[in-house]
């Protein structure tokens, strides 16, 4: 059994011992067929991306607009969530819901998703009904009807989402205050699900002008992955798209710069629905750009919290019993991220008991040598997850999609992979030390309402 050590131990010490030891064998890589994909940009702008994949009579059709919460309006938070309800509305020539008809009645399905970075819109339907899928995008993206009913409908819908996941939620307000506290200048640190007041003080001019701002063919990527003819496919891509207009108008992009951390933060937030309480850490990490270290970190991530025989939760569910949930992430976005590690605490149990024994787990992954055995097993895990989700259309568009908008290159779709079973115990320690248990992060205690005496916010030297 791997022994625990103490927080305050000396890293120069550590990496000493370290240093004496041999480096483990990392297993061969696998050789990954790559995927085939072709892009091509339309003179009005927009990015059309598709991969040709008959293995199964479907195709998936995927909208990504580049426009996520950061480029909400100020003191309008939830506008991109809004709209992301918004787009299932009425257009010039569909009805309310008709997506839902276009696809769930011949056997597929369609969501939405909004982040900070992006909101996207994806269907699966039998391959047939491609050219159906694509005019539907088409007039969603040209023709949709954004008006009073609407508007007032869609943001009682976003309100009542609110309600249920971050006031009715025991964890929603913890996991809805990460943002806020972790980011003192970037806009993320408006929460993506907005708030009622900002929704409430909106009008349809607010709405209106937001969607003229970034609805619009330059400004979104089309990604067609599936059963489906090459030439067939550019064939109905012009027809249909390639006659909307692109703005003369800039697209107002953000531009802040998130400041380094001078000192330790810790704030206590209290809830009358959590019935235990919680920790969470947060620091900051580059744009997900920076693929050398972001892709460590995410391997980090995985050593610390992935399933039950990682780091986290044999120190802190299984050993020492002190909670009863434990994660840590990784979360990459196109500009600054955030590493992450939380704790849910067991019955009769503090913040600061998993506060300690997170940052003893963190510090212990950064300077002990890593067992090859465990370190590939997480790369493993990692890898099997993309793998597992190019077995299917829609997974191989969500792949494009990331690797394109979040990542700026799609051809990282591919060049990822392999950058991931390169990632050694070096990286790790690297990246860690870098970001992590070398930087400043934020503390956040999550309490029962009945258990705080006040609620407090201040800052700590590091």
């Amino acid at each position: 059994m791997r022994l625990l050590r103490p927080a305050p131990l000396l890293a120069s010490l550590v990496l000493l011992a370290a240093m004496a030891l041999p480096a483990p064998v990392a297993a061969a890589d696998l050789d990954i067929p790559p995927l085939h994909y072709q892009q091509r940009t339309l003179p009005n702008g927009l990015q059309v991306l598709s991969v040709e994949d008959h293995s199964s009579p479907n195709v998936a059709v995927q909208m990504w607009y580049h426009v996520g919460s950061k480029d909400d309006p100020k003191g309008r938070s939830g506008f991109a969530h809004l709209f992301e309800h918004l787009m299932f509305k009425s257009t010039r020539h569909m009805q309310a819901e008709q997506m839902d008809r276009l696809t769930e009645d011949v056997g597929g399905a369609n969501n939405a998703t909004t982040s900070d970075d992006v909101t996207n819109y994806f269907e699966v339907v039998p391959a047939n009904y491609l050219q159906t899928l694509l005019w539907a995008e088409a007039e969603r993206l040209s023709s949709l009807n954004v008006d009073e009913p609407n508007f007032k409908s869609e943001r009682a819908v976003v309100e009542e989402e609110y309600r249920q996941s971050v006031l009715a939620n025991p964890y929603g307000k913890l996991f809805n205050a990460i943002d806020p506290n972790s980011y003192t200048v970037h806009p993320y640190r408006r929460p993506t699900i907005g708030s009622i007041e900002d929704l409430e003080a909106a009008t349809l001019p607010d709405v209106i002008d937001f969607h003229r701002t970034f609805y619009r063919p330059d400004n979104a990527t089309l990604i067609v992955a599936g059963d489906f003819d090459p030439k067939q496919l550019d064939a109905w891509v012009d027809q249909y798209f390639g006659w909307i207009p692109k703005p003369a108008t800039p697209i107002p992009r953000v531009t802040a710069t998130e400041p380094k951390r001078r000192k330790n933060r810790r704030v206590t937030i209290s809830a009358a629905t959590a019935p235990l309480p919680a920790v969470a850490l947060s620091w900051l990490i580059p744009p997900a750009a920076d693929s050398a270290d972001t892709i460590a970190l995410q391997v980090a991530a995985a050593l610390l919290a992935r399933g039950d025989a990682s780091r986290l939760y044999q120190a802190l569910v299984y050993r020492h019993q002190v909670a009863r949930e434990v994660d840590a992430e990784a979360d990459v976005r196109v500009g600054p991220g955030l590493f992450l590690a939380y704790a849910i605490l067991a019955s009769g149990h503090a913040p600061e008991e998993a506060e300690k024994l997170l940052h003893e787990e963190i510090i212990w992954l950064a300077t002990q040598p890593i067992p090859a055995d465990e370190l590939e097993r997480a790369k493993t895990l990692l890898l099997t997850d993309e793998l597992k989700q190019r077995q299917t259309a829609q997974g191989l568009a969500f792949a494009l999609g990331q690797a394109a908008l979040i990542g700026g290159d799609v051809a990282r779709a591919n060049t990822d992979l392999a950058a991931l079973q390169k990632v050694t115990a070096k990286d790790v320690h690297r990246v860690l030390q870098k970001y992590v248990t070398g930087a400043y992060h934020v503390t956040i205690d999550y309490l029962p309402a009945a258990k705080v005496a006040q609620p407090s916010s201040g800052e700590s030297a590091k």
